[in-house]
């Protein structure tokens, strides 16, 4: 009986195995060619660019004559010949749906200071992935022109687990929804552009969402970015070198998978020691930094002054808190650090040179702030 098991197990469950595999190369393939579009209109290469369209795609864009202005792939690739400005993009979210699929990007040009979200339709042809139509419109920006220039290509890169339970128990658990939008928000706003990598990429488990919060409800029904925390980068997927900050994000989860991860630390110290860049922190999240390590070997915390959630806010008799691997406070003491923290349900960040850290959830935002403060001059 136990190989007509296998076969009924094999004959059910083959066409799903093979249509999530069919799935995820295809949005991986789609993914491909945006990047395709994304470096060469970064690199001025119009080769790359032609190669991401149908040689028949139309692009719809705008001109102050012409109410319906289309171009031709070719055309449009002949544009950019010289790299004679900055210019960044990055995917926001993308759709498949069979042979067809749809994406949307942020481009952002330095000189002059603009910022456009682009549009496209692909279809697959035979086994290739082609853009066959695109078009843009242009986000207004005049309020903020200095600031985005201050921003122009610097990345900060949101650090989260994957964890879904408290250790090996059913304890349920997640990323505080409320740690992840406050920051993210004040990021956006200023310009910069956000990453997030986890340890097994992918989905992000997420937690205390509340939509009667004007933040929460925002970015709860905002497709790019819920597209992003559904989709988050494994480490090695991750060029360190792209980022000049990194930001551990709390919540319970914050406690497991993230502070033992070497990939993760090493992204972390070579933000911070090669790229001059920050390390921040807020809340549980700061469980993420207390293993790491300069090129010296000293911890980085070692004579730095640390914020963090306190054991004092815990409730330490709690099931989830038997869990923990270790308490944060405790190891950033023992690893050479002062560990400080504000009044319960209070906003408190610590600045200790390029590490900064905040105590709870309340202090997202002001750590981000501060974070921005000290990114603008970097």
């Amino acid at each position: 009986m136990k190989w007509l098991y296998l076969i009924l197990i094999t004959t059910f469950l083959s066409p799903t195995i093979g249509w999530a595999n069919n799935r995820l190369a295809d949005n991986l393939a789609v993914k491909q060619v945006i990047q395709n579009y994304l470096d060469g209109t970064s690199n001025a290469d119009p080769t790359l660019i032609k190669s991401a369209f149908h040689p028949q795609a139309q692009l719809l864009l705008n001109h102050s004559k012409k109410p319906f202005w289309q171009v031709s792939a070719s055309e449009y690739a002949s544009w950019f010949s010289e790299k004679s400005k900055s210019r960044t993009g990055h995917l926001l979210s993308l759709k498949v749906d069979g042979d067809t699929a749809v994406a949307r990007a942020k481009i952002t040009t330095d000189k002059p200071v603009k910022q456009y979200i682009d549009q496209f339709l692909l279809k697959r042809f035979d086994d290739k992935w082609l853009i066959v139509s695109k078009t843009a419109s242009q986000i207004e920006a005049e309020e903020n022109k200095k600031q985005l220039k201050l921003a122009a290509g610097k990345r900060v890169l949101f650090i989260a687990s994957s964890a879904d339970f408290h250790g090996n128990s059913n304890l349920a658990t997640g990323t505080s929804f409320s740690e992840l939008v406050h920051a993210y928000d004040v990021f956006i706003k200023a310009g910069y552009h956000v990453d997030f990598v986890t340890p097994k990429g992918g989905q992000l488990p997420l937690a205390y969402i509340n939509t009667s919060d004007p933040m929460h409800r925002t970015y709860i029904y905002d497709r790019d970015f819920m597209y992003a925390l559904a989709n988050t980068s494994k480490p090695e997927q991750i060029d360190a070198s792209q980022y000049l900050a990194v930001h551990y994000v709390g919540g319970g989860n914050a406690m497991y998978q993230v502070a033992e991860n070497k990939a993760l630390q090493e992204i972390s110290m070579q933000v911070y020691e090669q790229n001059q860049g920050i390390v921040s922190s807020v809340c549980h999240g700061t469980a993420g930094i207390v293993n790491l390590k300069l090129s010296n070997g000293e911890y980085l915390v070692s004579g730095k002054t640390i914020s963090g959630y306190p054991i004092a806010f815990e409730r330490t008799d709690a099931a989830y808190y038997q869990e923990f691997p270790f308490e944060i406070e405790t190891l950033i003491k023992q690893r050479g650090g002062a560990f400080k923290y504000g009044e319960r349900n209070q906003s408190y960040v610590e600045i200790d040179g390029r590490i900064i850290t905040g105590t709870n959830f309340q202090s997202s935002k002001a750590v981000a702030e501060a974070m921005v403060n000290a990114l603008n001059k970097l």
